[in-house]
């Protein structure tokens, strides 16, 4: 993944239904007024009769991946009797975060990797939240470059949706797709991507899963601007859509842009990923130094918002890319993650 000075955005993942008070203690009160928006439009009822309730579209809270990469570095740290670092590590690894699904994840291997996944959730009486990322061309050349070809993307979207169909899983649909395309860089792709995340977002939806799309973050793309581009891209046919994925805003920022974007699309949701906000944004969109965990996902039950969940999306301990120290991108960096967890902010 990548983005560009403050502006560039990504970050969390979602954990047990809790209740609103809970979603008010992690900070999610009404926001300040950052005079930088477009928009400021005050958050609307969102009981509309027939919709989901978050906690209707996250049964149970956020699937618990017992495959990813802070699970396996936690018991590798236990192997080798590295206690305290491997405790540390447990902060990360004990919290639901969303799978991510790439072209590494080919139709043939789908059955296979996706079944596992489905019957464990359904063990665990927990929602699956996926993240499609194979979008071609996908950051137009940047440190998470990489996708399928244009002619697969749609078969691939197709082969996703046929195989979770009725699981009622949960899709973050391509991070950066959209956001990234008022880029210099991503010029003369918006003709060629929109159609696919449609068609992509159509599949997922007929199959009955909830789709949320690319809205970047608070400091990328004004609300008016953003919300024309979700439109194009078939907002009206997900739930909503997504911000700071991969990013570090905090989530009043956050909330406030959400709301303000939703608002402006006829009360669609949103989530938003606070896996590495803890400290707010550092100046840097790729491994930025003080970073930290944010708090852990949470379902919101409140019917003043219509923000469904704070959810850990990116994966921390995972590189933003070869910058500031790192490994390139998608390789666990055991520092970093334990930085993040070093880092967070104490509770008095």
């Amino acid at each position: 993944m990548t983005s560009t000075a403050p502006s560039f955005s990504r970050v969390c993942i979602a954990a047990a239904v809790a209740a609103t008070v809970a979603l008010l203690a992690a900070g999610c009160t009404a926001p300040a007024d950052d005079g930088g928006s477009e928009s400021s439009a005050a958050p609307t009822p969102t009981t509309t009769p027939g919709v989901k309730t978050s906690a209707e579209v996250f049964p149970g809270g956020p699937f618990l991946d017992p495959r990813s990469e802070a699970m396996v570095a936690e018991q590798q740290l236990r192997d080798a009797g590295k206690t305290e670092e491997a405790k540390k590590i447990a902060q990360i690894s004990q919290q639901p975060t969303a799978i991510w699904l790439g072209e590494w994840l080919t139709a043939e291997k789908m059955p296979d990797v996706l079944g596992e996944y489905i019957a464990e959730a359904e063990e665990a009486g927990t929602t699956l939240v996926f993240v499609p990322y194979a979008i071609p061309n996908r950051d137009c050349g940047g440190l998470s470059a990489g996708g399928l070809e244009y002619d697969e993307y749609g078969p691939w979207a197709q082969a996703l949706a046929d195989e979770l169909k009725g699981t009622g899983a949960v899709m973050i649909v391509e991070p950066d797709s959209l956001a990234m395309l008022f880029s210099e860089k991503c010029a003369g792709e918006e003709t060629r991507r929109l159609p696919l995340i449609k068609g992509a977002v159509e599949a997922f939806t007929a199959a009955g899963l909830t789709s949320y799309l690319d809205a970047g973050n608070n400091n990328w793309i004004p609300e008016k601007r953003m919300a024309e581009m979700l439109t194009s891209a078939g907002v009206e046919n997900a739930r909503g859509f997504f911000t700071n994925v991969s990013n570090f805003y905090r989530v009043d920022e956050e909330r406030q842009y959400g709301e303000a974007l939703s608002a402006l699309l006829g009360g669609k949701r949103f989530v938003t990923d606070v896996s590495r906000n803890g400290n707010g944004w550092k100046g840097d969109w790729c491994n930025p130094t003080g970073a930290a965990l944010g708090q852990a996902p949470v379902v919101t039950t409140s019917e003043s918002t219509s923000l469904d969940a704070l959810l850990w999306i990116k994966h921390p301990g995972i590189s933003d890319g070869a910058c500031n120290g790192g490994p390139k991108a998608g390789v666990w960096w055991e520092e970093q993650a334990l930085d993040l967890v070093d880092n967070r902010p104490t509770k008095d």
